[in-house]
């Protein structure tokens, strides 16, 4: 990855670079890491300065403060990596485009074969296990340093965010910035920058389901629980292992009552409805997990 850019020649290079990207189309019709997006689909430039990276590219939502947006992706970032969750190189720029302002996300591209539902899918169970254990200990790294912090803080550790490298959990997913923001304010982010034009339009009648997208982000249980629902749908037949890890592990690890682990893994967590609606609404729905 280009180091980082500094406040003179360095970063005008990068959003001018970026700037004409975007404005030729290229970070739209070039092949995307992922379709899957709800905000973007990333983009990997095949040469430049940019080559090993992937690029993500947000719309700009009227009457965003993107200033302020900037200033929490900056902000969560540090937190992540204070709280000891590993995360590859990642900037966030404002890039003028067309007389206004596109918040863009410059990422370390990792290796395809890194990603953990790569490392989910076809493997012998032990390997998707150990990987479990990765995705499991970056949970409770979070959440053992967010508690007692002062801001609003939320996690979205999903099977699609995250990488193993090196029997070690990476999480890549910045966007949004899940630190200082209200509910109110995150269920807004949420509809605001969202890439699909019909979601933006009905979210003022859809406000309470948009809003409730990110209640599990906010919840160490609820991380723990999708990512063990996403095992049990990507591999059904493998439910009853990833039951009992899930068990141990919220006992052992993150301290949950025996009461509250009942209540949540007695069985394959489903899919949330209002999750499941939002994104077939918008045709993102993935396959099988949906995450």
């Amino acid at each position: 990855m280009p180091p980082t850019p500094q406040p003179t020649e360095e970063r005008r290079l990068w959003t001018d670079t970026l700037a004409e990207m975007i404005g030729s189309g290229e970070t739209e019709r070039g092949k995307k890491v992922s379709r899957l997006g709800f905000f973007c689909e990333p983009y990997r430039p095949p040469s430049g300065i940019f080559a090993d990276t992937v690029i993500k590219v947000y719309r700009t939502a009227a009457g965003a403060d993107l200033e302020r947006l900037v200033r929490a992706h900056d902000a969560y970032i540090a937190f992540l990596r204070d709280s000891g969750v590993q995360v590859p190189e990642t900037r966030i720029l404002l890039v003028p485009v067309g007389g206004r302002e596109i918040p863009v996300i410059v990422q370390e591209a990792l290796p395809a074969e890194t990603m953990m539902r790569a490392r989910m899918v076809g493997t012998p169970l032990p390997e998707a296990m150990s990987a479990m254990q990765a995705a499991g200990e970056v949970i409770a790294r979070f959440w053992a340093y967010a508690a007692g912090r002062e801001e609003r803080v939320g996690f979205h550790p999903s099977i699609r965010n995250l990488a193993i490298i090196d029997g070690v959990g990476v999480f890549f997913d910045s966007f949004p910035p899940l630190i200082d923001y209200s509910h109110a304010e995150m269920g807004q982010a949420l509809a605001s920058f969202s890439s699909n034009r019909w979601l933006r339009a009905v979210a003022p009648f859809m406000r309470k389901r948009i809003e409730g997208i990110q209640d599990e982000w906010y919840d160490p249980m609820d991380n723990l629980v999708g990512l063990v629902g996403s095992a049990c749908r990507l591999r059904p037949d493998d439910s009853a292992r990833f039951l009992d890890w899930g068990r141990s592990f919220a006992a052992e690890r993150m301290g949950m009552s025996p009461e509250i682990i009942a209540a949540e893994l007695a069985e394959p967590p489903k899919l949330p409805g209002y999750w499941r609606a939002v994104r077939t609404l918008i045709g993102k729905t993935g396959t099988p997990d949906q995450r």
